[in-house]
């Protein structure tokens, strides 16, 4: 057997952990949390490009920039449904090199094509489709870190890999703008766009927004192949995995999560477009990379928080505070001859990118309670053997709901900035998408209240 597969891997043995377990889990968190924020910055790659792509002489309409905008997601959330279930399948630590290594076909196929403005529209769109991948590494991601922690450390442990990772969409929206004013790589980036601005000739490098990830993407995957362990324990055919979809929980976290990450990952890919368009006098880029910030930060707070208080409880807290921070944002929108108030308008939006994170967090604390309670109870009184074998089953069931629900979530990626753009072209306003989203988190709530977090709840977490 390979010394990178654990043939004995026991996280809630107190002796096997405090002697073994956390030195090789806390190793494994550290390399998977920097190839997951690289994968989210390739994910959100087209979210900063957009904007500078008229600069840089590209002719397209505002609707095929939110085309660009959205497609990420769509196909990032289509992969993760499919990525949920690999780490069973070829062990962690492969899987993880071999779906960071991958980035480098959308890095590389950027960084060529932005540098011909006369790039054909449908090229654009198939290098829009290849960020998917990176957001299709967050649910094998997440899946394999949940086999390494025990029970009472799997809130922390998922949210610092989540939150962490989360830092990607910021990271970008940060760096891009820096490194396409500057000739990073001479003449091997390729010439620059020449634009005016006030009259004075600027050149910009719109290709180094693909190329700047080229070797940290090559450095975190070949970190993941030497680090990284598989576990034997863990492995599991689709075919075992796939009685997730029998599981009724397994549908309703879906829902939850859709309201936590999914409004996270879509404000992140929609915020800088919907700020040109509202408040064109605005620099979106200089405050995009805010709102994904404070989310990413406070996401290990949610994790920590609800191991504390109970997952339930924090999350039916944060849906309540994100509808109080939705009706916030229509307060300082532009409407009715109004300018609008863009600070206002910020504050409200960081706040509820804050609270998206903390709901990630709970939401994510929430599944591996919820299906260890419900296999153990219907074990007991099966003997130990029974026992043991459904705290087995427990860890796969809910380490494919985690990646299966961050698939579905992540479909708010591209359903958010389309919303905002249809609820534009139909109302000449966001609030019918803004108000729609208040009657989502109502229903979460009560979801979240009725399953979970009321006295004699079903399955009470």
């Amino acid at each position: 057997m390979s010394t990178h597969v654990l043939a004995r891997w026991e996280p809630d043995n107190p002796g096997f952990w405090k002697q073994t377990g956390a030195r090789v889990a806390n190793r494994n968190l550290w390399i998977s949390i920097p190839a997951l924020m690289l994968a989210f910055s390739i994910w959100m790659l087209w979210s900063v490009v957009v904007v500078n792509l008229d600069r840089a002489g590209f002719m397209l309409s505002k609707n095929q920039l939110f085309w660009l905008t959205a497609l990420p997601a769509l196909s990032g959330a289509t992969l993760r449904i499919f990525y949920s279930f690999l780490v069973p399948v070829f062990g962690g630590r492969k899987w993880t090199a071999i779906s960071t290594a991958s980035l480098l076909i959308p890095a590389l196929g950027m960084g060529f094509a932005l540098r011909d403005p006369t790039t054909s529209f449908p090229t654009l769109l198939i290098l829009a489709l290849l960020c998917g991948l990176g957001g299709g590494n967050f649910s094998s991601s997440m899946a394999n870190i949940s086999f390494f922690f025990p029970k009472e450390k799997k809130g922390l442990a998922t949210g610092l890999n989540a939150g962490i990772g989360n830092l990607g969409v910021s990271l970008v929206q940060f760096v891009v703008p820096v490194v396409i004013s500057v000739g990073v790589f001479g003449v091997a980036g390729g010439d620059p766009q020449v634009i005016t601005v006030n009259g004075a000739q600027q050149n910009l490098w719109l290709q180094n927004a693909g190329f700047i990830w080229v070797i940290p993407i090559a450095l975190a995957s070949i970190a993941a192949w030497f680090g990284m362990n598989d576990i034997a324990d863990a492995r599991a055919s689709f075919a075992d995995q796939a009685v997730i979809f029998k599981r009724k929980h397994n549908w309703l976290m879906c829902w939850l999560y859709v309201g936590t990450f999914g409004s996270f990952i879509g404000f992140s890919a929609g915020f800088a477009m919907l700020t040109k368009t509202l408040f064109p006098t605005v620099n979106p880029m200089a405050y995009a990379f805010l709102g994904p910030l404070v989310g990413s930060l406070t996401r290990p707070l949610g994790g920590w928080i609800s191991d504390k208080l109970g997952g339930a409880r924090v999350t039916l807290f944060t849906f309540a505070a994100m509808i109080a921070a939705v009706a916030g944002v229509v307060m300082f929108l532009p409407a009715g001859g109004r300018a609008g108030d863009f600070n206002g308008f910020l504050a409200m939006f960081i706040v509820l990118f804050a609270l998206t994170g903390v709901g990630n967090g709970s939401t994510f604390r929430m599944i591996p309670v919820i299906f260890l309670r419900e296999r153990t109870q219907a074990a007991q009184g099966k003997g130990p053997a029974a026992q043991k074998q459904a705290m087995a089953d427990a860890a796969k069931e809910s380490a494919a709901v985690l990646g299966f629900s961050g698939a579905i979530g992540a479909y708010g990626g591209f359903f958010i900035p389309r919303s905002f753009g249809t609820s534009l072209e139909m109302t000449g306003s966001v609030q019918t998408a803004l108000y729609c989203f208040i009657a989502f988190y109502a229903s979460c709530m009560v979801i979240t209240w009725w399953y979970y977090a009321r006295r004699n709840a079903p399955v009470p977490c």
